[in-house]
């Protein structure tokens, strides 16, 4: 039984870690903590939880979180997260941090990016980015996994089947994502505009060619494209918000390669995705939702080629509060301690 810790109980990621975590059945949820000043109920924190047998959430004290737990969830803000994952780390407990702080390898990059200087450079080699799908062993062997972005979840499974291949050209990858208003996190911030009056019966662009999981996403396409460590993959990042509560539908476009078949595009995803079971290629001519993975820890991928343009659409849709956040974590969590990779995510979604 893996013993579970989740640090910054109250959001709406933790909050669905939480969810995963009672259904599985090799897992506990040993610790809850939050910033909070004596010990309160986490119902008192987030109703959904009234008469759900839970730890009290707590102030974080990293020797008490080591005396308990073997594995430490990190549901904090970029910065906060790096700042307490090597505490935790020294104190023997495994961290999957759902911030971006150990996504990006370089440190400057960081801080380009954040505008901020990186709370702990020295653990940025050790982590491992948590994309299962294409880092399996290194998960499984990891003390630190750095849970990937939503929007780069949804990229990512969609690009890496044919960056690896160099059956697209690089540089030539536009992408369009229309995300839930979920992915904005719960605190409310007026200044973007997330508040009800300003997302419903309307959709909006924002952050757009400076959206901070580029790089991410940047960096990531350049290691499937064979580059060296550090080096970027540039593309043309669109993010929208949608009035939906979850979900993110990805668009890609991509230049095909010069002699590649159309055939060829396809088989990349069939090679790749036969047998996972997080990963579903359509049949051909089907394309995704986000209505049909709410609630689930899958990501649905359809594409077709446009000869027309030597180009190649992917879609792919996923939840990003699941397999975009929370459930992806549990299924890192799953390889990290040896348990089959599937256990606690099977969920066939919750659509209507």
């Amino acid at each position: 039984m893996v013993r579970v810790a989740v640090v910054g109980a109250s959001g709406y990621g933790a909050g669905e870690a939480i969810s995963w975590l009672l259904g599985h059945p090799q897992a506990e949820i040993a610790a809850l903590t939050s910033r909070v000043e004596a010990p309160v109920p986490l119902s008192a924190l987030r109703p959904q939880f009234r008469g759900v047998e839970l730890p009290l959430v707590k102030p974080l004290d990293p020797d008490e979180l080591a005396r308990v737990a073997d594995v430490a969830m990190l549901a904090l803000p970029h910065g906060a997260s790096g700042e307490w994952a090597g505490k935790l780390l020294d104190r023997g407990l495994k961290v999957i941090d759902f911030s971006a702080d150990f996504r990006i390898r370089s440190a400057e990059l960081y801080e380009k990016t954040y505008g901020r200087k990186h709370p702990a450079p020295k653990l940025l080699k050790e982590a491992v980015y948590g994309l299962p799908e294409f880092h399996r062993d290194e998960v499984a062997g990891a003390r630190l996994v750095a849970n990937p972005g939503c929007y780069p979840t949804g990229a990512l499974l969609g690009l890496i089947p044919l960056a690896k291949r160099r059956l697209i050209q690089p540089g030539s990858v536009v992408i369009d994502a229309k995300s839930g208003v979920s992915g904005a996190g719960r605190k409310p911030s007026a200044p973007e505009g997330y508040h009800f009056c300003e997302v419903a019966e309307s959709i909006k662009a924002y952050n757009v060619s400076k959206h901070r999981h580029m790089p991410e996403i940047e960096s990531e396409l350049a290691a499937a494209f064979g580059g060296a460590e550090g080096e970027l993959s540039p593309v043309s990042f669109t993010p929208q918000l949608v009035p939906v509560q979850r979900g993110i539908l990805t668009v890609i476009y991509a230049s095909v390669a010069d002699g590649v078949k159309p055939g060829q595009l396809r088989d990349a995803f069939v090679q790749d995705y036969d047998g996972e079971a997080f990963a579903c290629l359509l049949e051909e001519g089907q394309f995704p939702s986000t209505g049909e993975v709410v609630g689930t820890n899958r990501c649905d991928v359809g594409l077709a080629y446009d000869k027309r343009v030597g180009r190649v659409t992917v879609i792919t849709a996923i939840d990003n509060l699941a397999k975009g956040m929370a459930s992806q974590a549990v299924q890192n969590m799953n390889l990290m301690f040896g348990i089959p990779e599937t256990e606690g995510l099977v969920s066939p979604g919750r659509n209507p």
